[in-house]
């Protein structure tokens, strides 16, 4: 039986010493080019992660940028895209990167993270309360899983979102709600291959509401830049084409 081959084009999620990554912006470019991609987005953590994970001010995206560009200088035959992986920091899906700043970046992610500043106190006592309420129950579960994904569809409905990452990490989410915002305001959904964590469960859920998806490295060192295969292998298992996935091609026969 014929498998179609599949060739990764670009790597939208990876990580670069701007947050917690190891290499430079030029050394995950380099590593997207070994690998054959066309496309390689950066996308480093916001500032309101805890222990400095993440970019440490709002004005180290500008040097963020420049830095893009004179890498796009430096290797004109690949698309590098300046961008973040927002964090949600209010259950009215408010980002950690002001609207001014996203208009400039070429592409806005965002992963709903546990180990974040909140925006308020209120914000950051309901999270643990419910955190700790999904535990005794499953009202209670329900009461949390509800409060993320409003959290998240109401960071979609409020700004423009290229992706949502590693969705349902280390919380619960209302998968087919979710899904059917993201198809609406066409946000695609991230099968990410660090974490290994969505289900072929989920990815056909969300691949019924019409949604499209990404495959990411969320290479926190170069050489992890483009290494897509459990992501992959989790879109197989899930029964998904090349046609629902932004980021592969198939390959022609030989």
């Amino acid at each position: 039986m014929y498998i179609e081959q599949w060739k990764y084009i670009a790597d939208y999620h990876t990580h670069t010493c701007f947050s917690h990554g190891r290499g430079t912006v030029d050394d995950n470019v380099r590593a997207a080019l070994a690998r054959g991609l066309t496309t390689i987005g950066i996308a480093d953590h916001g500032p309101a992660n805890w222990w400095n994970v993440g970019i440490k001010r709002i004005a180290d995206f500008e040097r963020l940028i420049e830095e893009v560009w004179r890498a796009r200088r430096r290797f004109p035959e690949i698309q590098i895209l300046a961008g973040v992986e927002a964090n949600i920091i209010s259950y009215d899906g408010e980002l950690d990167v002001p609207e001014a700043v996203q208009e400039q970046l070429d592409q806005v992610l965002v992963g709903f993270h546990t180990m974040i500043i909140p925006k308020s106190w209120g914000d950051g006592l309901r999270f643990i309360r419910l955190s700790l309420a999904a535990r005794l129950g499953e009202r209670r579960f329900s009461e949390a899983k509800r409060a993320h994904t409003q959290a998240l569809i109401a960071a979609i409905q409020r700004y423009r979102i290229f992706a949502v990452t590693h969705p349902g990490l280390r919380i619960a989410i209302d998968s087919e709600a979710l899904a059917k915002v993201c198809a609406m305001r066409q946000t695609a959904l991230e099968i990410n291959a660090r974490h290994g964590l969505a289900s072929p469960e989920l990815i056909r859920h969300a691949a019924g509401c019409g949604v499209r998806f990404i495959l990411s490295s969320d290479a926190h060192r170069p050489e992890e830049v483009g290494r897509l295969e459990p992501a992959e292998a989790a879109a197989r298992a899930a029964g998904l084409t090349v046609e629902q996935i932004i980021n592969v091609r198939e390959l022609p026969e030989a």
